[in-house]
């Protein structure tokens, strides 16, 4: 057993049976490509390598032959792996995935050119109806060619889903390694979410004491996150309102940040959703506020707490599902507390 089948499946089975093509070409960014595919193979998929020329003077094979635990496609030879893994076959891929994508290559797949291999499988996978993914990674001044965004948008008409690139240091840099899975897992998905609105509210709110203090709930939001990505994986258009949390939120969620009770109240009032998920941890109480800094040498100090209404009981959609923290109940308590 090849060491990379001990990872396979390891964070999920969402691309269990899936088989996906890494096209590698020569960006710097390739260095990443190690663990993107490793990451792919964590969520079951099944990884084949395909490189340029180019990127094989960036990245060794060897170390992608390692990566996927499978022989790497330098050059098409004789066994026409461009139809094998592309072409109208049974046992076709079901995803190829250009990562990085470098000017020269969006620009000839536009076009239809295939002089790479990587340019010829996509060639070959447009032909078959095969889904592609293309992630741009390349300098600033190159993405902002005006052939080059115009041959970005000729793929999009083509169906090509195009990952947009982080803009950081003067570069278009390929997003997070877990944006690029979740979009993938959504691509070759079942996509039953598609055309439905779904909000997460997730977080805690923050109740200021006073200017300096706040009194808040132990939330990390994670499980909000968790929801609203499965959510886009399943091709659902997402919001996400978060509030204080301990988890870094992914960069690919339309995020919307709230800090009190009143803030998010706010936000509900503009609600227009078809699914609400509520897992936040929402202030049952706030205190009435001093104004300024309460002065740190006292013995004791006394807050008040008002009760604030319940704001899910406000809220309007065709699925709202709430959520409740309780502490110290075993699991029979909880079901019949449910």
């Amino acid at each position: 057993m090849h060491p990379a089948d001990h990872i396979r499946g390891t964070k999920s089975d969402k691309l269990k049976g899936r088989k996906v093509v890494l096209g590698v070409t020569g960006s710097i960014a390739a260095v990443e490509c190690v663990k993107l595919c490793r990451e792919l193979i964590r969520h079951g998929a099944e990884v084949h390598v395909v490189m340029s020329k180019d990127a094989q003077t960036i990245v060794h094979p060897y170390a992608l032959e390692f990566a996927s635990g499978r022989p790497v496609t330098t050059e098409i030879d004789g066994r026409v792996q461009h139809v094998s893994f592309c072409g109208d076959v049974p046992d076709k891929a079901d995803l190829l995935l250009i990562a990085p994508a470098t000017a020269n290559t969006i620009s000839k797949v536009a076009c239809g050119i295939d002089d790479t291999p990587v340019t010829t499988f996509a060639t070959t996978a447009l032909g078959t109806g095969i889904p592609v993914i293309i992630v741009p990674a390349m300098h600033g001044t190159m993405i902002k060619h005006k052939a080059v965004m115009d041959n970005i948008e000729r793929l999009k008409a083509l169906g090509v889903h195009v990952i947009e690139p982080r803009m950081e240091e003067a570069k278009a840099k390929m997003p997070d390694t877990d944006h690029i899975v979740s979009c993938a897992i959504l691509v070759v998905g079942k996509n039953d979410l598609q055309g439905r609105r779904v909000l997460v509210i997730a977080g805690a709110t923050e109740e200021p004491i006073d200017d300096i203090r706040v009194v808040t709930n132990r939330s990390s939001g994670e499980t909000g996150v968790e929801m609203a990505r499965a959510a886009y994986e399943r091709g659902a258009s997402v919001d996400l309102w978060m509030g204080r949390c301990d988890v870094d939120i992914p960069s690919f969620l339309k995020t919307t940040r709230y800090s009190t009770f009143n803030e998010l109240a706010t936000l509900v009032k503009g609600l227009d959703h078809d699914v609400v998920l509520f897992p936040a941890a929402v202030s049952d109480y706030s205190p009435v506020k001093t104004d300024g800094k309460m002065p740190s040498d006292r013995d004791s100090v006394t807050i008040v707490l008002k009760r604030n209404p319940k704001l899910i009981d406000g809220i309007k959609a065709k699925v709202v599902v709430g959520f409740k923290a309780q502490a110290k109940m075993d699991d029979d308590a909880l079901i019949s507390e449910a």
